[in-house]
């Protein structure tokens, strides 16, 4: 029984999928104006996680990760430029130039993590059409009104409005959805931009295009889509009205996803999502990732230093989605090392495949079925490894926990390591234990005697991890 922690109704709750055995799962992707940090990519690897989960419950997947390459204001409230024409100004280029550059990086990003390939990745440019006609909708049905500079959408006339952040509509987050703050036809401070005109602030927009909105400012109701109609627009195009599963970042749930929800059930006149799931932020030393403190590390930056993208992501599978996790370089060194023990001992184990073992898998399905909780399942790696079963039946169990970790377990044994010889195998059992009796000069010397013979010997939780020096 898969249990998910729902954002909405703050339970653990068994999950229901609308179809049997197919889930509709809609993510959050990033607004492509910039190299997305490791921050991000926390968010995207745990996406990833949880469809691998599904697929390991046996559900069937529709997964849609979107691109925002418009709308999305450089405060998440509608204030400031548009974040793609900064990028654009930024690198003296159209803001389709900077979208198709940060897609790619994203992309190669995402394929270095051994991220699954979501079944749809919209971009909300190739998507107006569809949101134009939502907020017709939303006029229709008296839920959005017009004025010089925009079209709004009035939070007074939403079902319980702030339901999801449980916040009083009044102590909501300052100015919440306030767009052009000179508009003196805005009914509430909280009503959120659907569509900016090409006028006011946004006179010079670089993108836009025709609506049938009206505005005596601009010609066909010229202008661009805010930020939250974008992800309501491609979510009911691909996924219907009602989804299973929603995910992003906490950040998103007093505006972005209170705004979707608003918007979709008002337009639909359907319940929107099911089950809301929100990661938490990565830290750096204890700080909010930031590009003005130098701290918002990309993937490049990471494999700059040495490191590997399968250590980051071994590093991100060792604290829940729901838990903040703290990155130092000393912890991804010690992930890394951590990584590269654990491939060495599959390595040991040969390339013969047996049985998978029950009991470990049911116990690793009860793990990660309880809220996504792979980091138990992680866990179970090192008890699986020092059980007495065959090496080839310890094998053909851990390639079936891969399915969900996506280690690449299976190519390592395409990378065979050199075997350590029965004399340093023997020396290195020995001093085994004696650490075992706390006999920790002796285990000392042993270690010298190892290293003097050529080799190193590391303790790990998984047991000493010797190499070759």
């Amino acid at each position: 029984m898969l249990k998910i922690k729902n954002t909405l109704t703050n339970e653990l709750e068994e999950f229901k999928s609308t179809k049997n055995n197919r889930v509709t799962f809609y993510q959050c992707g990033p607004t492509v104006y910039w190299t997305q940090h490791i921050g991000n990519f926390r968010g995207m690897t745990w996406g990833d996680l949880i469809v691998r989960v599904f697929q390991f419950n046996d559900y069937d997947v529709v997964h849609v990760r979107n691109y925002t390459d418009v709308g999305h204001l450089t405060s998440d409230t509608d204030e400031g430029e548009d974040k793609m024409e900064k990028g654009a100004k930024r690198e003296n280029a159209t803001p389709q130039e900077i979208a198709e550059k940060y897609i790619g990086i994203f992309e190669e990003d995402a394929k270095a993590l051994n991220l699954l390939e979501p079944s749809f990745k919209p971009r909300a440019t190739g998507h107006i059409q569809e949101m134009t006609e939502m907020i017709q909708e939303l006029i229709d049905k008296d839920f959005a009104y017009s004025t010089d500079l925009a079209v709004y959408f009035e939070t007074s006339k939403a079902k319980d409005y702030t339901r999801l952040s449980g916040q009083k509509l009044e102590e909501n987050i300052a100015g919440a959805g306030s767009g052009d703050m000179n508009d003196p036809a805005k009914r509430n401070p909280a009503d959120f931009v659907l569509w900016f005109f090409k006028a006011g602030k946004h006179k010079n927009a670089l993108q836009h295009w025709p609506s049938p909105f009206k505005s005596p400012l601009v010609e066909n109701g010229e202008g661009f889509p805010g930020w939250h109609i974008e992800c309501s627009a491609m979510s009911k195009k691909y996924l219907g009205e009602t989804l299973d599963v929603h995910m992003g970042g906490i950040e998103h749930i007093p505006v972005h996803h209170t705004n979707e929800i608003a918007q979709s059930e008002s337009a639909n006149g359907a319940p929107f999502v099911k089950y809301w799931i929100h990661n938490e932020h990565l830290t750096v030393d204890g700080q909010k990732m930031a590009k003005s403190e130098g701290t918002a590390f990309s993937l490049a930056e990471i494999k700059e230093k040495g490191f590997s993208p399968m250590a980051l992501r071994y590093f991100f599978l060792q604290a829940h989605y729901r838990s903040k996790q703290n990155f130092t370089w000393e912890a991804l060194g010690a992930a890394q090392n951590g990584l590269e023990h654990l491939y060495n001992q599959i390595r040991q184990l040969g390339t013969e495949l047996g049985d998978i073992d029950d009991d470990f898998r049911n116990k690793f399905l009860e793990a990660v079925s309880d809220d996504f909780n792979v980091p138990q399942g992680l866990a179970l790696i090192p008890e699986l490894l020092k059980f007495d079963l065959k090496n080839e039946d310890k094998l053909a169990t851990l390639l079936e926990f891969d399915k969900v970790f996506g280690l690449e377990f299976k190519a390592v044994l395409s990378q065979p390591q050199e075997p350590i010889p029965d004399p340093i195998k023997k020396l290195v059992q020995t001093r085994e234990e004696m650490r075992k009796k706390k006999n920790w000069a002796e285990a000392d010397k042993l270690r010298v005697q190892i290293e003097q013979l050529g080799y190193t010997v590391e303790d790990t939780i998984y047991g000493p991890d010797v190499k070759k020096i």
